[in-house]
């Protein structure tokens, strides 16, 4: 699995008109599952995101959690994060997992977060979305559950 990972002020996302998912602060989490992904991915995924330490302390270094700051996280899936455009322009999409079983990765990855004691929101499976965000910072840092290890 791989994640975008974006600390932000506040995040949102739009189905339509309907917005599904906002958070105030915290993380706003793209989600990519892939051909091979599979529970453990899920779980490592979700612990190395929840324990991050990516926002400041008192000294101003980054050596503080989204728990450890009572934020929230906004989990979007998003397949495109295994588009592979070494050939040509336009992104393949071979290596992301077939939908029914990656959208129980996702959802498994974002129960594993909840269970670790980060509330989480989430965008739509499957849905055309629209993702509004603050970027704080920015910091934006990128997981790859087959290289956390």
């Amino acid at each position: 699995m791989r994640a975008v990972v974006q600390r932000v002020r506040r995040a949102a996302v739009t189905v339509g008109d309907e917005r599904v998912g906002r958070i105030d602060g915290g993380l706003c989490v793209l989600v990519g599952v892939g051909r091979g992904d599979d529970d453990a991915d899920a779980d490592a995924l979700a612990e190395k995101v929840v324990g991050l330490r990516i926002f400041e302390d008192e000294a101003g270094k980054m050596n503080r959690s989204v728990l450890d700051e009572g934020l929230e996280i906004l989990a979007v899936s998003q397949f495109t994060l295994f588009g592979d455009v070494r050939k040509g322009k336009r992104p393949s999409f071979v290596e992301a997992m077939e939908p029914v079983r990656a959208n129980e990765l996702f959802e498994r990855f974002c129960a594993t977060c909840r269970a670790l004691g980060a509330p989480v929101e989430t965008g739509r499976f499957r849905a055309e979305m629209q993702v509004e965000l603050v970027n704080d910072g920015p910091v934006t840092i990128l997981l790859d559950s087959k290289r956390l290890f």
